[in-house]
């Protein structure tokens, strides 16, 4: 099943996706309900209780504005970096300089801001560069969690997960570095697109598909999920353990090579430009950088 969040007539529902992706039916919830996306209705499913029935308001995807799946997170999106191996080569003498040489030790896990959350298609306001100019693209596939938990065990972990969905792990690679730790240079305002849905566990497998990233057109980035470091099962047991994991909890898993970056020389972000990233089994989001 793929979940989505749109807005129609200026107001924001929450319905299934078509087989064939062109139709989207609402459920049939209160608006306060709708306000929080998909994410109501996952911990509703959690707790023993039955998605809501389907209304009888059906749109074209075409005639509605997308939103996040979740574009309400309960709290900060969990984030891996250095995920990939090509992607851990081409920033070890930047981002990664200063971290621990072996790769495979501990996934490094930061955080997003709830409200740095945008929708698949909205625009990406470039901060300035009396801020930064040094704005980067991370093309990733997120883990939405439905059974929650603490010290959750890797064999356990897949059954943890209620869906997939798609993020752009936008950077300001400058204020990353400065400030040591990564929050602040990844969580400004609208530097995480999500979308364009949600798609459920039980219709894609997230340990073998591919992430694609394209910027005007040039794919930049394309990496098959079973190239990363730390697979999803254990982050999932890294990132649970002691810390109690909740039903819509975010994890994006990381990024392949190809980011602006690691190009020689680099090439950040300009006013204009568009990224757009693909996953095999979800689709894809993109995004203008203004």
């Amino acid at each position: 099943m793929r979940i989505a969040t749109y807005r129609h007539h200026n107001q924001r529902h929450v319905g299934q996706v078509s087989a064939d992706g062109l139709h989207i039916t609402a459920f049939d919830v209160t608006p306060d309900v709708a306000h929080h996306g998909a994410l109501r209705l996952i911990e509703a499913v959690m707790a023993g209780g039955t998605l809501p029935t389907l209304s009888s308001h059906t749109v074209a995807v075409a005639d509605v504005h997308l939103e996040a799946p979740i574009p309400v997170p309960r709290r900060n999106i969990w984030c891996v970096g250095r995920n990939y191996h090509e992607h851990a080569k081409e920033l070890s003498t930047s981002v990664f300089k200063d971290s621990n040489t072996n790769t495979q030790a501990w996934p490094i896990v930061f955080t997003k801001v709830p409200e740095c959350v945008v929708g698949p298609f909205d625009d990406v306001q470039l901060p300035g560069a009396a801020i930064s100019d040094q704005i980067d693209y991370e093309s990733e596939l997120a883990v939405i969690i439905g059974h929650g938990g603490k010290n959750i065990k890797a064999a356990d972990a897949m059954k943890h997960i209620y869906g997939y969905t798609i993020v752009n792990d936008v950077t300001a690679r400058d204020v990353q570095m400065r400030h040591q730790q990564w929050d602040m240079g990844k969580s400004f305002d609208t530097f995480c697109p999500m979308g364009p849905w949600l798609v459920t566990a039980d219709e894609m497998d997230g340990t073998h598909t591919r992430v694609r990233g394209v910027v005007n057109g040039e794919q930049r980035q394309d990496g098959p999920t079973e190239n990363m470091i730390f697979d999803i099962p254990t982050l999932i047991e890294t990132i649970s353990r002691g810390i109690t994991l909740y039903p819509g909890d975010i994890i994006a898993t990381g990024t392949p090579a190809g980011v602006g970056m690691g190009l020689k020389p680099p090439r950040y972000l300009q006013k204009g430009d568009v990224v757009r990233v693909e996953i095999d089994g979800i689709g894809h989001i993109e995004n203008k950088f203004v």
